[in-house]
C-alpha cells in the first residue's frame, strides 16, 4: 500500500524541499517551537506561489497553549480560514475543545463553515481529548478529513496500540494520521504496527545564521530560548531518508 507522506514545515524553503523530497504534502505552521501557530497571510501566499505537485495546509492555531479558546480568538481563527482559502491554501488544520476535553463542536462547526468545502485535519488537540474513541467519533460526525494524533502519548511508537485500535474503528470514515516523534529510525514500525495510510513527520536540521555581524548580548526571546544565531530548516535529505526506511 502506498503511503501519504504530509511534512510539517514552517518556511516556504520547507515547502520547496518537501516537493523535492518527493511528499505529497505540507502542513505549513509559523513557531514551532510551540507546536505550531498561524503563519503569516503572506507565508501562505509565498508558499502556495512556490510549489506546484504539492499540497498546502495550513494550521490555524491562534497561540500556543491548550486548545481552549474565548471568543475573540474563535473570531480570529473564522477569519485565519477564510484567508488562508483564499490565498490559495489546498486545506486546513484545526482544532478546538472544551474545559471537558471534548471537541468544541461550535468553534470546530465555523471554521468548517469558513474553509468552504476546503480539505480539514483536526491537529493534535485530538490527544488531549478524555475519550479518544467518542472525539473520534465526534469529528466523525462533524465531516472532518483526518485527524493528526501521537496517540495521545508523547510519541507515535509509544501511542501505537491507540492508533491502531482507533485506525480499525475509523474504517473509510476518517483518515487517522499518526504525528509526533516519527524518524527514519521508527517510521516503518509504526506504520507496520499502525496500518495507516498516511503519515506526519518534521525534517529539521540545524543550520548556521547567514549572519557576518552579530551581536552577543542581546536576545529577542524568554528565558527558554534557541541560540539567536542559530536556525532549524528541513531539509528534502531528511525527508528522503524517512520515506525511504519505510519504503
Amino acid at each position: 500500500m502506498s503511503l501519504t507522506y504530509e511534512i510539517c514545515i514552517d518556511s516556504v524553503e520547507g515547502a520547496m524541499a518537501a516537493e523535492k523530497a518527493g511528499a505529497h504534502r505540507v502542513e505549513l505552521c509559523a513557531a514551532l517551537f510551540d507546536g505550531g501557530i498561524t503563519p503569516s497571510l503572506g507565508t501562505v501566499r509565498a508558499a502556495v506561489a512556490a510549489v506546484s505537485s504539492i499540497r498546502v495546509h495550513v494550521i490555524i492555531r491562534p497561540r500556543g497553549g491548550d486548545f481552549i479558546f474565548d471568543a475573540h480568538e474563535a473570531d480570529a481563527m473564522e477569519h485565519d480560514v477564510a484567508l488562508a482559502r483564499e490565498a490559495g491554501a489546498h486545506g486546513v488544520v484545526i482544532g478546538a475543545l472544551t474545559p471537558e476535553g471534548e471537541i468544541d463542536r461550535a468553534i470546530t462547526t465555523r471554521l468548517i463553515e469558513a474553509a468552504g468545502g476546503l480539505p480539514i485535519t483536526f491537529h493534535r488537540a485530538f490527544d488531549m481529548t478524555a475519550d479518544p474513541f467518542a472525539a473520534l467519533e465526534t469529528l466523525i460526525d462533524l465531516g472532518i478529513d483526518r485527524v493528526l494524533t501521537s496517540g495521545q502519548e508523547v510519541s507515535v511508537l509509544e501511542g501505537a496500540p491507540l492508533i491502531a485500535e482507533l485506525v480499525e474503528r475509523a474504517g473509510d470514515r476518517i483518515v487517522v494520521m499518526p504525528g509526533g516523534g516519527v524518524t527514519e529510525r521508527n517510521a516503518a514500525r509504526i506504520v507496520a504496527e499502525t496500518g495507516v495510510s498516511e503519515i506526519h513527520f518534521a525534517a529539521l536540521s540545524e543550520a548556521d545564521s547567514p549572519a557576518v555581524y552579530r551581536n552577543p548580548h542581546p536576545f529577542m526571546g524568554g528565558e527558554l530560548r534557541r541560540p539567536e544565531y542559530q536556525r532549524l530548516v528541513t531539509t528534502s535529505a531528511g525527508i528522503t531518508s524517512v520515506i525511504s526506511a519505510i519504503n
